[in-house]
């Protein structure tokens, strides 16, 4: 299997790469972290005429790409500048179901999504779900000519800036049963939904959602109600091939900073990094990040898998990020000292991300007990 990119993927990581390392500093970062919407329209606004964003769809709707590689080459790159901006949320999640689901007309907000125009966020996760995704206790009721909503969604990504809303409900069935889960299309602002905003500890935003008797037409259903567990299951798929890359470009990040530091810290009159205690450390450091990069690709080639040979390789990728992430943001931080626990430097920023990738969508003893479930062969 050859695992080189092909030109227009080294084409599309190469201009990335170029705007995050001149117009996306640390100082930037942070500046774009505090605007009211968590991010800067302004560079969403370029990331989108750069094609960023379109690099996440099909040709299909209107993208060039949208592939597991290319959703890889676009989340290192950003992994290496800790950009706040809504990818994950809007074009993965959002306009993944959208993709996966949506009809003529709902499909049409995609395009809004690649121009940066529409954003888009998924609200799933509820107040004591823990990572299990079939874990749905929100309902939705037939009213009318419509359904009624009621429920609580919880650390719904980029939640508070977004247009639209894609709440998952039940129809029927168990609060676990992956059968009976459908997905409606909810605007913020209508009565009886309350969304509060705030920051995470990562530099990101997220927001605590609450559904009371909200009113949605038929035309606001996604797919077929009740149907929605494979989908949700398939697009949180692509977001931990996403999670995982970002992971790789930050945990790059945090190496070449503590390699540099390791060569210009001097102590007794030279460099640390002469230290061979030292040097053995940061030796482990790259091993353990050539084989994360190594199970992101094996995620990102898996993702149009049959489902056990997906999950599975998802698992055993998000596991490895996240072992393999605490192990950096250890390392870098314990190898820069003092220095690395500041907030005027950029280490400590990258060293929560790593860390808190872990969390989402799962962490490493989450990911572990479904990759033995699934390599046993059960669902």
């Amino acid at each position: 299997m050859d695992f080189n990119h092909t030109e227009e993927r080294r084409m599309l990581a190469e201009t990335i790469g170029r705007v995050v390392r001149d117009e996306y500093d640390i100082e930037t970062r942070h500046a774009n972290a505090k605007a009211p919407t968590g991010f800067s329209p302004e560079m969403w606004g370029k990331f989108a005429e750069l094609g960023m964003i379109g690099a996440l769809f099909d040709e299909a709707d209107g993208g060039f790409g949208g592939a597991g590689y290319d959703i890889a080459v676009v989340f290192e790159e950003l992994g290496r500048g800790l950009v706040v901006e809504p990818f994950l949320a809007s074009a993965v999640l959002g306009g993944g179901l959208l993709s996966m689901l949506g009809n003529d007309a709902q499909k049409a907000m995609i395009e809004e999504i690649i121009a940066g125009g529409r954003l888009v966020a998924f609200a799933h996760g509820e107040p004591g779900g823990f990572y299990d995704l079939a874990e749905v206790t929100a309902t939705a009721v037939r009213h009318g000519e419509g359904w009624e909503l009621n429920g609580d969604k919880a650390v719904v990504i980029n939640g508070d800036s977004a247009d639209t809303l894609i709440v998952s409900a039940r129809i029927e069935g168990d609060r676990d049963d992956e059968d009976g889960i459908g997905l409606f299309l909810v605007d913020p602002s209508a009565s009886g939904v309350t969304v509060r905003g705030y920051g995470t500890v990562d530099g990101g935003r997220a927001a605590e959602i609450s559904l009371r008797d909200v009113h949605v037409g038929d035309d606001a259903v996604l797919g077929a109600p009740g149907g929605a567990y494979p989908a949700i299951e398939a697009v949180v798929g692509r977001a931990i091939v996403a999670l995982c890359a970002e992971a790789v470009g930050a945990m790059e990040v945090a190496k070449d900073m503590t390699l540099e530091y390791l060569r210009t810290r001097k102590q007794f009159g030279v460099a640390i990094g002469r230290f061979q205690a030292l040097q053995h450390r940061m030796a482990e450091v790259l091993i353990e990040i050539e084989q994360a990069r190594s199970a992101v690709i094996n995620a990102a080639a898996a993702l149009t898998a049959d489902r056990t040979t997906r999950e599975r390789a998802l698992s055993a990728a998000k596991n490895m990020i996240g072992r393999v992430g605490r192990l950096v943001s250890e390392e870098s931080i314990q190898m820069h000292g003092g220095i690395g626990m500041t907030w005027e430097y950029a280490l400590p920023h990258f060293a929560k991300r790593i860390v808190m990738i872990d969390h989402q969508f799962g962490d490493t003893d989450h990911h572990l007990e479904r990759f033995i479930r699934f390599n046993r062969g059960a669902a």
